[in-house]
């Protein structure tokens, strides 16, 4: 199913590009702006099991859509200076901003050198938990364990279930299940807690994830003293906001920015939501983050950015940079607005 969805995308991205639709529409969906996603920098890794290959594009790739962008005539702005532009309807030029989540250490090494040299400004979220080494990347624990294995077992709806994982295919289909299974549990800590299990049963170490592919605080001190970098809360513990009481959302936001600021003597005034999808986050979200002042907020919904979000700073859509797709066509129709405007019904804000 994956691997049908992928080639469903990459066909729809293909026809805008070679017929030119991208163009034709761009006038009328392109909006003012963008804001792109993107997780991991790092060079392609070996292997055909790599179910969280969408979160990570190469440093050639990411130095390629700057250039790109540079070329296009296309403003790349930090996180203000986009609140500045919507605020104050300033539109004269189109603009895109860069942003990471989860405070990757290959940000700091193969992302920042790119950018720094290029002189783009960026942001980055950071979930005080991985600096603190106590969160944990329960996505990556999941594909630890099956591609650790050829069989699982796991208790589900109240049943033992044993599953066989010995090809690179049954492993990103067993992945592709147990994934959106895990994110479908009543609770955050009930999904932490299959996840722990797993982790003790299969002799994954958990801790190691933040350890080994996290930014320290003393790394992320090192970005956050460039003028280029803003760096954003993402939470504490990243969690499923919307399975979290009001109070806890409250909490888990408010706290990571306090955490960040007697860190790095910076208070973040722009916050990205985990997951950020629309089962993640969604109006109780935006209203929170905004009574808690902050400038903006960011969500993984897919969008352009257009003048009608000046009354929504909060329910922000993205651009993601997705590692399946590393194309400068496809970054291409992406900014022109055709994709993601026929994704969402020609409809400019979702902010609900």
């Amino acid at each position: 199913m994956p691997g049908l969805k992928q080639t469903i995308i990459r066909g729809g991205l293909e026809s805008l590009y070679f017929t030119g639709a991208h163009i034709a529409l761009r006038r009328l969906v392109a909006g003012v702006g963008a804001i792109l996603t993107l997780h991991h920098v790092r060079p392609r890794r070996p292997g055909r099991f790599q179910p969280n290959h969408l979160l990570e594009v190469t440093p050639d790739f990411l130095a390629r859509v700057v250039k790109d962008l540079r070329r296009s005539g296309i403003d790349i702005v930090s996180l203000d200076e986009m609140h500045r532009r919507l605020t104050e309807s300033d539109f004269a030029r189109r603009f895109v901003c860069l942003t990471f989540d989860d405070g990757y250490r290959d940000t700091l090494q193969w992302a920042y050198p790119i950018l720094k040299a290029a002189g783009a400004p960026f942001a980055v979220y950071v979930p005080t938990s991985f600096p603190d080494r106590l969160g944990e990347l329960w996505w990556l624990v999941l594909e630890a364990v099956i591609a650790r294995n050829d069989w699982i077992g796991l208790v589900i709806d109240g049943r033992d279930r044993k599953f066989e994982c010995r090809t690179p295919a049954e492993k990103n289909a067993l992945f592709e299940e147990l994934y959106w299974w895990l994110r479908a549990r009543a609770t955050e800590e009930e999904l932490r807690g299959v996840v722990r299990n797993l982790a003790a049963v299969y002799h994954v170490d958990i801790a190691a994830f933040c350890k080994d592919l996290c930014m320290s605080w003393s790394e992320l001190a090192q970005l956050a003293v460039d003028p280029l970098v803003t760096i954003g809360a993402h939470t504490v513990n990243h969690p499923i906001l919307s399975k979290l009481s009001a109070d806890a959302v409250r909490a888990e936001m408010d706290l990571s920015r306090s955490v960040i600021e007697a860190a790095l003597a910076v208070r973040p005034e722009h916050l990205s939501y985990p997951y950020g999808d629309r089962s993640s986050a969604g109006a109780r979200e935006f209203e929170i983050a905004a009574a808690l002042g902050f400038k903006t907020a960011v969500t993984t919904r897919p969008g352009m950015l257009f003048a009608e979000h000046n009354h929504c700073l909060t329910a922000l859509p993205r651009i993601s940079l997705n590692g399946d797709f590393q194309r400068l066509r496809y970054v291409r129709v992406l900014l022109s607005g055709s994709a993601t405007a026929m994704w969402n019904g020609f409809r400019r804000v979702e902010a609900a």
